[in-house]
C-alpha cells in the first residue's frame, strides 16, 4: 500500500465548447458531454444531449476522451462522477481523468468516488464552487498493488453492473407501459373521429397538496420525503400517503416532475395522487408522464417556478368508461409491480456497494 496525492496518479484533461454560432460544428456523430448528461448514482454514461462534428472537435479546445475514461463536474454541481461507455468529447465545466501507469482505470473510478467529498471540501469560488487542477494536489489517497486494485474493482463493479441491469430493465418496462398507454388512450382518441371526447382531469378527481416537512423536523426512518427535487429530500418515520402514489414536484427548477412510488411516502413540497384518491394510480401516472413537457410548460412564478393541483386538473384526458380504465390498470399493474421489485433490489445492492466502498478502497 502506498500513499499519493491524486495529481500524481492521474492525467487531468480539460474540455471545451465549439462555437455555438457555427452550425457546421454541431449535430455530428461525436457525443459531447456536459454535467446534464451524468451524475447521481449511475456509474456509466453512454448518451449525451448534444453532439459535435469532427470539425467542431478540431476547431475548439474540447478533447476526445477514451472509452473507460472518467468525467467529473468541476463547476456548479461539483463532484458528479461517471465513467464513459464510449469515446466522447466534453465541455470546460468538467475534467476528464485517466489513470497513469500502475493504476487500474476501473479502480480509479471507485477511488475517486470515495474521495469526492474531499474534493468538494477543497473546492472554492464566489458564486459557484469550483474544482481546479490544484485541488487534485491536496487530496491524498492510499493505493494497493495493481492486482489488488483489479480485484477490488471487480467486486464493486459486479454490484454496479447488477444495479445497471435492473435500471435498464425498469426503463424498458416503463417504455412498454408508455407504449400501451399511447395505444389505448392517445391513438384510440385520435382514431375515434370525435366519438371519444376528452375532459379535464379535475372532472375525474382532485390531486392533493402535500404538507411541508423541514429537514430539522424529519425523524430518522425509511419513508421517502418528496419535495421539489428529482430525488427524495430525506427520509422520515411516517408517511402521509397510501401506496401506490404519484407525486408531482411543486416548486423549484424541477417543478412538475412526475414520479410514482410503490411504497407510502411523505409528500412535502409536492402534490400527490394516491390509492385513496383513485383506483387507477398507474394509469394516471402514465398519463401524467405522457404530459410531462406540457406540465413543465404550465409552471408559474417569476422567481421560483410552481406547479399546483389546480394546474394538473386542467390536463385533458380521454373520457373512457370506468370499465376501460380498470381493464388498462390491470394490464399495466404487473409492469409496475416488477419495477418496484427491481427498485428494492437496486436499493439493496447500492447499500451493499456503499458499505463496501470505504472498507475496500
Amino acid at each position: 500500500m502506498r500513499t499519493a496525492v491524486l495529481s500524481d496518479i492521474i492525467e487531468l484533461i480539460g474540455g471545451g465548447t465549439p462555437k455555438t454560432n457555427k452550425p457546421e460544428f454541431w449535430s455530428g456523430d461525436i457525443p459531447w458531454l456536459s454535467v446534464v448528461d451524468f451524475g447521481g448514482d449511475r456509474r456509466w454514461v453512454d448518451q449525451t444531449e448534444k453532439a459535435i462534428t469532427s470539425l467542431g472537435l478540431e476547431s475548439s479546445s474540447t478533447k476526445l476522451l477514451n472509452k473507460g475514461d472518467i468525467i467529473i463536474s468541476a463547476r456548479g454541481t461539483v463532484g458528479e462522477l461517471a465513467q464513459l461507455r464510449r469515446p466522447m468529447a466534453f465541455n470546460q465545466s468538467c475534467y476528464g481523468i485517466r489513470a497513469k501507469a500502475g493504476v487500474d482505470q476501473n479502480f480509479l473510478y471507485y477511488l475517486l468516488k470515495k474521495s469526492v467529498n474531499d474534493l468538494r471540501r477543497q473546492s472554492h469560488g464566489g458564486v459557484f464552487n469550483t474544482i481546479t487542477r490544484s485541488t487534485f494536489d491536496v487530496v491524498s489517497v492510499s493505493i494497493p498493488n495493481l492486482e489488488t486494485q483489479k480485484k477490488i474493482a471487480n467486486i464493486l463493479g459486479s454490484l454496479d453492473e447488477k444495479i445497471e441491469l435492473n435500471r435498464r430493465m425498469n426503463e424498458t418496462l416503463e417504455q412498454l407501459g408508455q407504449a400501451l398507454f399511447r395505444h389505448y388512450f392517445v391513438d384510440k382518441t385520435k382514431q375515434s373521429n370525435g366519438n371519444i371526447r376528452t375532459i379535464p382531469l379535475g372532472k375525474k378527481f382532485h390531486p392533493k397538496r402535500g404538507r411541508s416537512l423541514q429537514a430539522r423536523d424529519m425523524i430518522c426512518g425509511d419513508t421517502p420525503v418528496i419535495s421539489g427535487g428529482l430525488k427524495p429530500a430525506g427520509f422520515h418515520n411516517e408517511a402521509n400517503t397510501t401506496a401506490p402514489v404519484i407525486t408531482i414536484s411543486a416548486s423549484g427548477a424541477n417543478a412538475g416532475f412526475v414520479s410514482v412510488w410503490g411504497e407510502p411516502v411523505w409528500s412535502a413540497d409536492s402534490s400527490y395522487i394516491d390509492s385513496t384518491i383513485t383506483k387507477y394510480v398507474y394509469t394516471y401516472y402514465l398519463f401524467l408522464k405522457n404530459k410531462q413537457k406540457e406540465i413543465y410548460d404550465m409552471q408559474t412564478g417569476s422567481g421560483q417556478p410552481h406547479i399546483y393541483p389546480k394546474h394538473i386538473e386542467l390536463l385533458e384526458i380521454a373520457d373512457l368508461s370506468d370499465c376501460e380504465f380498470n381493464d388498462f390498470e390491470q394490464r399495466v399493474r404487473p409492469l409496475f409491480d416488477m419495477i418496484h421489485k427491481n427498485k428494492k433490489q437496486i436499493d439493496y445492492l447500492s447499500n451493499i456497494r456503499d458499505l463496501l466502498l470505504p472498507k475496500l478502497v
